[in-house]
């Protein structure tokens, strides 16, 4: 009765061992892990025509719903801050709706007042200038330029015989994490001269480069990427590795890259 089990299980384990032994190994790709550094804007971004408009209209509705401001409880009447607000507050009612309906003949000023607005005539501010001097002489290793948009850093290196521009790329050591990788292949391909933060420990994606001469048994290359922000300082790339670095916006990254890599990582970049 136990015979033909014991003939059947042996059947069935004789099965499973010559499968097992005439399945194909399995190859490991080969680990790699980029830095997308990042600097973040410097500036607030420009309004187009659309939002200042629409910031104005707002900002005129808010001024004639608003309570009118009791000067006469904060200032002393006739003092010189009290003529200054007049004066200011009167500006930027013509600024908002313009001159009043049904003004004729300009409103009675006395010598105080005309003193004040000279002293005020004397005092514009002067905003610093939004382009730097690296956007006018193009130095693209300048950390300063285009503040209103994001910057990332890419490297210039000899691939496959082509210079090519990508991320800090490195390869992955045998029992080392990745994001442990990432931050290590940061400062040794860049340099400690600049403070950086690497967002997470998780990788904000991945990229399978294409090996076109690669036969079927060689392994895959895996890249992981990780985000990073510089805080301070600049960059000092290899020498040996490195010919040279930038740092460009999305838009001049898809000018300078090959259209494989573009594809890669294309969304893991901000637009502004």
């Amino acid at each position: 009765m136990l015979a033909r089990p014991r003939a059947a299980f042996a059947r069935l384990y004789a099965t499973e061992a010559s499968d097992a032994a005439t399945r194909p190994k399995k190859i490991r790709p080969k680990l790699h892990t980029a830095i997308v550094l990042n600097r973040s804007p410097l500036l607030t971004r420009a309004p187009s025509p659309f939002e200042r408009a629409f910031y104005a209209y707002q900002a005129r509705i808010h001024r004639a719903l608003h309570n009118p401001f009791p000067y006469d409880f904060y200032f002393k009447q006739g003092s010189p801050l009290e003529v200054r607000f007049n004066i200011e507050e009167r500006r930027r009612e013509r600024r908002a709706f313009g001159v009043p309906f049904g003004t004729v003949k300009p409103e009675d000023r006395n010598e105080a007042t005309e003193l004040m607005e000279l002293s005020l005539r004397d005092e514009v501010d002067q905003s610093m200038l939004r382009i730097h001097e690296a956007d006018t002489e193009n130095d693209l290793t300048n950390l300063n330029r285009k503040g209103q948009r994001n910057l990332y850093l890419m490297l210039r290196t000899n691939e496959d015989g082509k210079d090519v521009w990508r991320f800090p790329t490195g390869t992955v050591e045998k029992g080392e994490l990745l994001h442990v990788a990432a931050t290590r292949r940061l400062d040794d391909e860049c340099g400690r001269n600049m403070d950086t933060w690497v967002v997470s420990r998780n990788p904000i994606g991945v990229y399978h480069p294409p090996k076109p001469n690669a036969a079927d048994s060689d392994p895959k290359d895996v890249v992981f990427f990780y985000k990073a922000h510089i805080l301070a300082g600049q960059v000092r790339p290899k020498e040996s590795q490195y010919q040279n670095f930038a740092w460009l916006t999305k838009g001049e990254i898809r000018q300078t890259i090959d259209e494989e890599y573009w594809h890669g990582i294309k969304d893991m970049l901000s637009d502004f």
